[in-house]
């Protein structure tokens, strides 16, 4: 069965992934129309706005929708005109953890890819190519593929693909100009294998085909929330070891040196830090664990919980550290939060440790003051918020304050949090900063970030993550 040659493509969903993605198939593609469309039109707005202000940060994004945008990469809410004049449509809508019903805290909620399936049904006349671009749980292929057949046009036919995202914000174009792999998964049947054929050509343009990996749908699917929680794994188990560092006064940065020279294990993602965040890693291992309690494997479920359980260890574990070394008491004292983003080079805050510090912070009665150069105001209200509840934003925002410089926040403060690795945070005038805090000022670097003995010689008492405080 010969693969249909793809002209025209219809991303659902203008987000993180969808956006950077299509942006950079449009790029690579110049003889293919991708038409991105989102029903929430201050997005698209956004997308299309002339000064380019983009509505979400990425290195390099701006410049590859300028060379694109009106040539052949498109923004629209008309998502049914989108939809009919497709051959492929990627569906790269939101996979939210489920905040109640079954599942409530593991499993994804489907209910967008759902609703972006009912509408490809309902509105889709000739034969299309849909494919899985969200992160979704084992087998939501099956479903998608149930409720096309369902409610599709007599002599409409429609393959299911799974090509999950691997990106890293923060260097997400760059990862997609050179990504390490492509994973393209089909049903292995002729229909199957020649549309997953379609995608791979795709790709073709600037891919090399030994980086285009086709496998089963299903192990796609899977390999996806696998990876993630490998390298949340990493993560968390360079994070314990940090803990065992602070308490024997060996230095986590030298141990993970040390180890990362072995071959078998390799350097990255060992780097201790105060947490791990993003849309990704906390959501994707939640998932597999209800995946195998599903299965009936609750040894495997609780190995994969572990790793979360460590992560939020993590974080309480360094605002305690600040209560602790600020005389075990922080109320009515100005901590300053550097970073809100959950890494740098993002406007990402989803799952950000800095949110988790700020709470622990408030509930000691601390006043915040919290400086982050790419995140929006309204953000950081909107996930203070919703940590707290119960907390009436009037309420909140007498303890919290956000400022427009690092220079800012720190001011009258007694003591500095880097919650997020911006490269401004290691080039700020620290002089400046000691001079206008309240002393003694201590600075925790949760991000292993800045140069203590620098800091330790202009006169700030200097906490690192993964060092004990007595060398320190």
């Amino acid at each position: 069965m010969a693969p249909v040659q793809v002209k025209k493509i219809c991303c659902i969903g203008a987000g993180y992934v969808g956006g950077p993605t299509c942006a950079v198939i449009a790029l690579k593609c110049p003889n293919i129309i991708v038409t991105i469309v989102d029903l929430n039109k201050a997005r698209i707005d956004a997308w299309n706005s002339p000064d380019f202000a983009l509505p979400i940060y990425e290195p390099g994004l701006v410049d590859v929708v300028k060379q694109a945008r009106g040539r052949n990469l498109f923004f629209s809410t008309d998502v049914d005109k989108a939809i009919e004049e497709a051959d492929l449509i990627f569906v790269s809508v939101n996979t939210p953890t489920k905040k109640s019903g079954v599942g409530a805290g593991f499993a994804a909620d489907l209910n967008y890819v759902e609703l972006a399936t009912r509408r490809i049904a309902t509105v889709a006349s000739s034969n299309k190519i849909v494919v899985e671009k969200s992160t979704v749980p084992c087998r939501t292929a099956e479903s998608m593929r149930t409720i096309l057949e369902a409610n599709s046009k007599p002599g409409c036919h429609f393959d299911i693909l799974s090509n999950p995202e691997f990106l890293a914000e923060g260097t997400a174009i760059d990862d997609l100009f050179a990504p390490d792999r492509v994973l393209i998964g089909s049903l292995q049947t002729p229909e199957g294998i020649s549309a997953c054929e379609s995608l791979a050509q795709v790709y073709s343009n600037w891919v090399p085909k030994e980086r285009i990996l086709t496998v089963g749908l299903w192990s796609s699917e899977l390999s996806k929330l696998a990876a993630n929680a490998m390298l949340a794994q990493r993560i968390s188990s360079v994070n314990a070891l940090s803990a065992i560092c602070e308490a024997t006064g060996a230095n986590i940065d030298e141990v993970a040196h040390a180890i990362g020279y072995d071959s078998r294990i390799g350097p990255k993602f060992l780097r201790a830090s105060v947490g791990f965040g993003g849309s990704c890693f906390q959501k994707d291992i939640l998932n597999l664990v209800y995946l195998s309690e599903s299965l009936h494997l609750p040894e495997v479920a609780a190995y994969w919980r572990q790793v979360v359980e460590m992560n939020e260890y993590q974080k309480r574990r360094f605002s305690k550290r600040v209560v602790d070394t600020l005389f075990n008491t922080i109320t009515g004292k100005r901590i300053a939060v550097l970073g809100f983003a959950f890494k740098a080079d993002t406007g990402d805050t989803r799952e950000s440790a800095a949110i988790t510090l700020i709470k622990d912070f408030q509930s000691e009665k601390a006043i915040v003051s919290v400086y982050d150069p790419q995140v929006p105001h309204d953000q950081i209200w909107q996930d203070l918020q919703e940590a707290s509840p119960l907390v009436p934003l009037d309420t909140i925002k007498k303890q919290v304050s956000i400022c427009n410089s690092a220079i800012e926040a720190c001011k009258n403060a007694e003591a500095v949090v880097i919650a997020t690795e911006w490269k401004e945070f290691k080039e700020i005038d620290w002089e400046e900063v000691y001079a206008n805090m309240n002393k003694p000022a201590f600075v925790f670097d949760g991000r292993l970030l800045v140069d203590a003995d620098k800091l330790r010689k202009i006169g700030f008492k200097v906490t690192t993550i993964g060092r004990p405080s007595n060398t320190d």
